[in-house]
Parts: structure tokens; C-alpha cells; sequence
């Protein structure tokens, strides 16, 4: 028995670190790569602020971790009798509107500053609407395919 328990053995917490950490980074940087470039379209300081717009929007993806978590249990609550691939939906749905509302906060923070609230609120609602199919399709693919996956990964 002891060699059998031996044989298993859980996957190294700096694997799990690093699975999601590159989940992030594609995330994170396709939707501020397409963000920044509504901002300041292929400018000279492209990479530079797309550079910036990425790293900040990084520093707010654990908030997005836990708040995942939390959107879970609550479409699991208000959504008891639907299956679990429509659950996932609702919740990277939400979760997709949420996390790119901050990002293209973040992103127009950066790129546009808050010098006028009117070119703010352009930039914003610009650079969300163009990176929202990318999100969709991004969540799309997460909810059905990556993120069951994942869990089960992280638990092991």
C-alpha cells in the first residue's frame, strides 16, 4: 500500500503557479494589446504602453481569481437545476465583463490619463467594445474547455 501512495504524488505548487500565471499573460495581453491599440492606435510608444497597460492590468488578475470564485458559488445558488457547462457560462460571462471593464479602466488610465473625462470615457467604452469579442471567445473557450480542466489540476 505504502508503494502505491508513494507512486501518487501531488503536482508541485510552482507548476500550478506557473499554469496560471501563462493563462494571465495570453489573457491579459491579447485583451490590453487590443485595448491599448484603440487608445493610441500603432503609435511609437505602441509597446512601451501596451508594455504598462499589461502590467497593471496583471497586478489586478488575482482580484479577478478570487472574484471568479465567488461569481461561482453565486451562479451555483441562483442557478441550481442548470448544468454545469451552463453555470460556467453565466460565470465567464460575468466574469468577462467584469475583468474587461477594469482592464479597459486600467488600460485608459494609462494610455489617455483622466486629463478629460470626456476622451476618458471614449477611450474606455472604445477600447472595451473592440477587446469584447476577443473576451467572449477567450471565455467562451475558458468556461467549456480550460477552466474544468484547471480546477482539476489545481486540486491535484
Amino acid at each position: 500500500m505504502s508503494a502505491h501512495t508513494d507512486s501518487i504524488s501531488k503536482t508541485p505548487l510552482i507548476y500550478k503557479v506557473l499554469v496560471v500565471l501563462s493563462i494571465m499573460s495570453v489573457m491579459g495581453g491579447s485583451l490590453t494589446g487590443v485595448m491599448t491599440y484603440m487608445n493610441v492606435g500603432y503609435a511609437n510608444t505602441f509597446y512601451s504602453d501596451w508594455l504598462s497597460s499589461f502590467l497593471a492590468a496583471f497586478i489586478l488578475m488575482p482580484a479577478g481569481f478570487l472574484l471568479m470564485g465567488l461569481i461561482t458559488k453565486l451562479v451555483a445558488q441562483w442557478l441550481p437545476n442548470t448544468n454545469a457547462h451552463t453555470r460556467n457560462l453565466v460565470a465567464g460571462g460575468v466574469m468577462a465583463c467584469i475583468m474587461e471593464s477594469m482592464m479597459a479602466f486600467s488600460t485608459t488610465a494609462n494610455t489617455l490619463g483622466f486629463s478629460s473625462s470626456a476622451e476618458f470615457m471614449t477611450g474606455w467604452l472604445f477600447s472595451f467594445l473592440a477587446a469584447l469579442p476577443l473576451g467572449l471567445t477567450l471565455m467562451v473557450v475558458m468556461s467549456l474547455t480550460v477552466k474544468p480542466k484547471i480546477e482539476l489540476y489545481l486540486k491535484s
